[in-house]
């Protein structure tokens, strides 16, 4: 895990521990069961939304969000304080230690890795035009497994009501607006995109060698900063 994901999570994590402790000792009861439904749904809110944009939407983290919710109607919502803060304190000691990664993670790295190789290896020959299709597909690959990660569909329905795969463009586009990654590294994957596009449609001349090389470097530190 990278240090930038511990800058942003902890403070935030602490911050949300910080107010639950300041609850807690509100309450005369250990369950929390006479704090105010505002107060508690307010804490829920935020804690539910740390659990799934640090975590991701699919991780046992949140899994043991909804299992809370299902224990727990918003009318008493101050009785599941007490286990969010159970999963924030967990959540927490996993960024700390470096145990969010998940084996998932480290193979899916792994195997973009050999591919990112094979395209380096392509380009130091001389073959510019797949070592970019190939660069551009680990791309989208990655988009991909990013939108699943962070529950977002990586599918639409045509008019046909057929499903479809959605195209990589409107994945980054969805990625940026959840917040996975920034407006900036989206103007930036659409480049990549443009440039992957051009290649697999035979214009080849519209780039160099150079920038199918920078392209490459680039998105190797996109892959790290941004784990799927």
């Amino acid at each position: 895990m990278n240090n930038t994901l511990k800058a942003v999570a902890l403070p935030h994590l602490d911050e949300l521990l910080a107010t639950y402790e300041g609850l807690r000792k509100s309450s005369k009861y250990d369950d929390l069961s006479d704090l105010d439904t505002e107060s508690a749904t307010e804490f829920v809110t935020a804690a539910a939304a740390a659990i799934k944009r640090i975590a991701g939407s699919n991780s046992e983290y949140a899994v043991l969000l909804e299992r809370v919710f299902a224990a727990h109607s918003p009318h008493y919502y101050p009785t599941a304080l007490p286990h969010l803060a159970g999963i924030l304190k967990a959540l927490r000691h996993a960024v700390v230690s470096d145990y969010l990664v998940s084996l998932e993670e480290i193979i899916h790295a792994s195997v973009f890795s050999d591919f990112l190789e094979m395209a380096e290896y392509l380009l130091s020959e001389g073959y510019k035009d797949p070592a970019a299709v190939l660069i551009g597909g680990v791309l989208e690959e990655h988009l991909r497994t990013l939108c699943n990660k962070n529950g977002i569909p990586v599918e639409v329905t045509d008019a046909k009501g057929t499903p479809r795969p959605k195209k990589a463009e409107a994945m980054n586009s969805e990625l940026a607006s959840h917040n996975v990654y920034s407006k900036s590294d989206q103007k930036i994957v659409t480049s990549w995109l443009d440039l992957r596009n051009r290649a697999a449609h035979g214009k080849y001349s519209e780039y160099t060698a150079h920038q199918v090389e920078l392209m490459l470097h680039s998105i190797q530190d996109f892959l790290v900063r941004n784990p799927a």
